[in-house]
């Protein structure tokens, strides 16, 4: 198998290419990034990158199509993946998430590919306090960032039939310990924040409800994605991801951390606005589709893994979200040092 993942010097790559070595050790992995964050790499282990055949550097907007030549399957990772960024580049983020990844789609299907899987999210539904939103509720995009994933869904259903099919995974939000950790992340901030500074600051009133997905249990899923047969959910599904188990209120997260780290000060803002951000997630069809590939990890684990990876690196700036761990921090490190335009495109 010949696998193509655009967007692997990212969070969630490092996971993937683990998943697909013990899995699938013969496959050849192939890499397509820009390198915005490339060197935050966060372990003290060999770099996740030599588990990779090929990397490639170059921009998803501009992609070579001669690369997915004898390619079976196409991972697309490659996003603006982060709200405030997506709020302050709200064109470059439609580009980049949704015309550049339908770009390549087309260009997937005329070259042979056979499969094409999107990491798609669940905040596609919006504000959804009333019940669990299901794949057939009504969708309500709030964010630049929810929109491009509404309007690539679409538009792969298009192209999706026999001989290509298409995989949306509505991911649930991302957390956990990576190789190349992001605290612009709810839980991961409320535990960097209790290691470093012994205090949790919840910027709403704790109210919200979010379903969590461990990215290794991300990982997990996407292979099961690969893999999948098109008598399982058709030619082309857009799926829920992630467990009923891992919704969760805001403050509950806070709670859980401090549950591990006993002392820390947990701060509530109960006179916040209320936030339109607020949605939980039926996962039935995922967990009926794909009984073998359901997320393994818990809250306390996943806790208890951030608390002894960031230890494992000796992670003690409590200035961090100064750092480049916010990804928003790198892009505007990159424009002001001209290193990129307002564009986002690389100065070479």
């Amino acid at each position: 198998m010949k696998i193509l993942i655009t967007g692997n010097l990212g969070y969630v790559g490092p996971g993937l290419l683990r998943e697909f070595r013990e899995y699938h050790p013969d496959a050849t992995l192939i890499g397509y990034d820009i390198g915005y964050f490339a060197k935050y790499i966060t372990t003290r282990s060999v770099s996740p990158d030599v588990l990779l055949d090929v990397q490639y550097y170059g921009d998803v907007r501009r992609f070579p199509e001669r690369i997915l030549e004898g390619v079976d399957v196409v991972i697309s990772l490659a996003a603006i993946s982060n709200d405030p960024i997506g709020n302050k580049f709200e064109e470059v983020t439609l580009d980049i998430n949704y015309h550049a990844n339908l770009e390549i789609a087309r260009m997937a299907r005329r070259q042979g590919v056979r499969r094409f899987v999107f990491a798609s999210s669940c905040s596609v539904y919006g504000s959804a306090e009333d019940a669990p939103r299901k794949e057939s509720s009504a969708l309500d995009p709030l964010t630049a960032y929810a929109r491009s994933k509404v309007y690539s869904e679409e538009a792969l259903e298009a192209l999706a039939g026999e001989g290509f099919q298409v995989t949306c995974l509505r991911f649930a939000t991302a957390c956990g310990m990576s190789e190349r950790l992001r605290l612009d992340l709810v839980l991961n901030d409320f535990v960097a924040g209790a290691l470093t500074a012994g205090r949790i600051t919840i910027l709403s009133d704790g109210s919200p409800w979010r379903p969590l997905i461990n990215v290794l249990d991300m990982a997990r899923a996407i292979r099961w994605a690969c893999e999948r047969d098109s008598e399982t959910g058709g030619a082309f599904l857009a799926v829920n991801t992630g467990s009923d188990s891992w919704n969760y209120q805001i403050k509950d997260l806070a709670l859980a951390t401090q549950r591990l780290l006993p002392g820390v000060e947990v701060s509530i803002n109960k006179d916040a606005q209320p936030d339109k951000r607020s949605y939980r997630v039926d996962f039935g069809l995922f967990r009926s589709l794909a009984p073998g590939h359901q997320p393994q990890y818990g809250l306390k684990e996943t806790v208890q893994g951030l608390i002894t990876g960031l230890r494992s690196i000796q992670f003690k700036d409590a200035d961090y979200h100064r750092s480049g761990l916010i990804r928003l921090n790198v892009i505007n490190e990159l424009l002001s040092e001209k290193e990129m335009d307002h564009k986002l495109s690389l100065q070479v």
